[in-house]
C-alpha cells in the first residue's frame, strides 16, 4: 500500500480528498498545517486555525486516519509574512496563495511528509495532474480542474516537476456540488462548511488592517489623472522594431503631482493596489474611482474615473530572467523566440490570448487584447490549452 499525507485544513475539499485517497486503498496520514500564531499581529477575535483544526481531527477520526498537527508558524512568518511586508512596501502587491503553496506546502510541509515515509502528498486542490512520455523521460503535467468555477490551478503556477511528481489532486476531477454531495453521504463534519476566505492560512483578514499593524500609516493625496490625457493619446500604431514595441507597449505610464487634481487624502500609498476601487473615501465624482497607479516614495496614490479609464490599461508585461518558471522545462522557449499561449495575470480571470517573447533580458507577455490592472508582484501564468506550462512574477 502506498502512503500518502493528506494536509487536512479543516475545510470540505481536503476532507473529501482524504475519503477518496482511502477507497483507493492508499494508506492515509492526515496532517493538519499551523501556520500562524503571532499575536503581535491581532487578527480578529476569533481563532481560525482552532476551529479548523479541530474539524481536521474530527475528519480524521470519522475515517480511522492517524492525524497530527505540524507547526510550521516560523517558516511561514519568515517564507510568506515578512516577504508581503516587504513588497507591499515597495509598492508592489504580492499573492500569498501561490507563495504558500510553493513555499510552505509544497516544499517545508512535503520534505516533512516524505520524512514520515510518505509516497505523495494530496491535497484538496481543484486541479489535475498528467503524466506523459517525452523522449524516454517521464514528464509531469499540471492541468486545469474540471470545475470550471474552481479550478486552482493558477495558484499551484510555481511547482517543479520534482514537485508534481510527488503529489495528488484526487477532487481534480470533480465539481463542486459532487465534493459536497460525497462529503454529506461520508456525514463528514466539514460537508457543509463555508469556503475559507482570506489569506492562506491567517484566515479571516482584512489586508489593510493587517499591513496596518507592521507598515505604519502616512498621510498623503489622492490625485485624480483625466482620462484624456495626451500621454495616453500618444501610444505609436508602428514600431520601429518588436523589441521596441513590446518596451513600449509593457511601460508602465508615470504621474507626477502636477498631473492631475487632488481630490482626497490617504493614510499610506502602501496599503492600496492597481485597480482597487474600496477604501478612497472620495465622493462626488460622476464614475468611481480606481487606482491607476501608486508611488510609495511620494506617498500619492493616482487614481481614474471608471474601470474604463485608459490609465488601467497595458497591452504587455514584462518578468525578468530570474522570475520566470517552467512547469514544463522542455517547452521553455530561447532567447528571440515566441510561443502563442493563453495567459492569466490573476486567480478566476478569463483565459487571454497572448504570445510569450523572450529576449535576453527576459520574458515579454503580449496580449491580443489590453489587460486591465496589471500589477507588480502578482504572477502570469501561461497555458497551452488546459495545460499550465509556466509563470513569472510580473516585473
Amino acid at each position: 500500500m502506498k502512503k500518502v499525507v493528506v494536509g487536512l485544513s479543516g475545510g470540505v475539499d481536503s476532507s473529501v480528498t482524504a475519503y477518496l485517497l482511502q477507497q483507493q486503498g492508499y494508506e492515509v496520514i492526515g496532517l493538519f498545517m499551523k501556520n500562524w500564531h503571532d499575536d503581535t499581529v491581532t487578527i480578529s477575535d476569533e481563532c481560525p486555525w482552532l476551529d479548523d483544526s479541530n474539524d481536521a481531527m474530527m475528519v480524521a477520526e470519522k475515517l480511522g486516519i492517524p492525524f497530527q498537527t505540524v507547526d510550521l508558524s516560523e517558516e511561514y512568518k519568515e517564507r510568506i509574512v515578512d516577504y508581503m511586508f516587504r513588497e507591499y512596501e515597495l509598492g508592489r502587491t504580492p499573492n500569498p496563495d501561490v507563495l504558500c503553496n510553493r513555499e510552505i506546502k509544497f516544499d517545508v510541509f512535503m520534505k516533512i511528509a516524505l520524512s514520515l515515509g510518505a509516497d505523495y502528498v494530496a491535497t484538496g486542490h481543484y486541479c489535475r495532474k498528467g503524466i506523459i512520455e517525452k523522449d524516454g523521460e517521464t514528464v509531469y503535467q499540471l492541468l486545469a480542474g474540471k470545475d470550471d468555477n474552481k479550478d486552482q490551478s493558477y495558484f499551484l503556477c510555481q511547482l517543479t516537476q520534482e514537485q508534481l511528481s510527488k503529489t495528488l489532486f484526487p477532487i481534480g476531477e470533480l465539481l463542486k456540488p459532487e465534493v459536497r454531495k460525497i462529503a454529506a453521504e461520508q456525514d463528514l463534519i466539514t460537508a457543509d462548511k463555508k469556503d475559507s476566505q482570506g489569506l492562506c492560512f491567517i484566515g479571516k483578514v482584512r489586508l489593510p488592517e493587517f499591513l496596518q499593524q507592521k507598515l505604519k500609516a502616512k498621510e498623503g493625496v489622492i490625485v485624480e489623472i483625466d482620462s484624456h490625457r495626451e500621454q495616453y493619446q500618444d501610444l505609436p500604431v508602428h514600431f520601429n522594431s518588436k523589441a521596441e514595441e513590446l518596451e513600449l507597449l509593457s511601460k508602465k505610464f508615470q504621474y507626477e503631482l502636477a498631473d492631475g487634481k487632488i481630490v482626497g487624502k490617504h493614510q499610506g500609498a502602501h496599503y492600496f493596489t492597481k485597480g482597487q476601487r474600496k477604501g478612497l473615501a472620495v465622493g462626488g465624482t460622476p464614475e468611481p474611482l480606481f487606482v491607476i497607479d501608486t508611488d510609495v516614495d511620494e506617498n500619492i496614490i493616482y487614481t481614474g474615473q471608471g474601470k474604463e479609464h485608459p490609465g488601467l490599461f497595458r497591452k504587455a508585461l514584462f518578468v525578468k530572467n530570474e522570475e520566470v518558471h517552467w512547469v514544463r522545462k522542455d517547452l521553455a522557449i530561447a532567447p528571440d523566440s515566441e510561443l502563442k499561449v493563453q495567459a492569466r495575470i490573476r486567480y478566476r480571470q478569463e483565459l487571454q490570448e497572448a504570445t510569450l517573447h523572450q529576449t535576453e533580458n527576459g520574458l515579454y507577455v503580449l496580449f491580443e487584447k489590453a489587460q486591465s490592472a496589471i500589477t507588480g508582484g502578482q504572477f502570469v501564468a501561461w497555458y497551452l490549452e488546459d495545460e499550465l506550462v509556466g509563470s513569472g512574477v510580473i516585473s
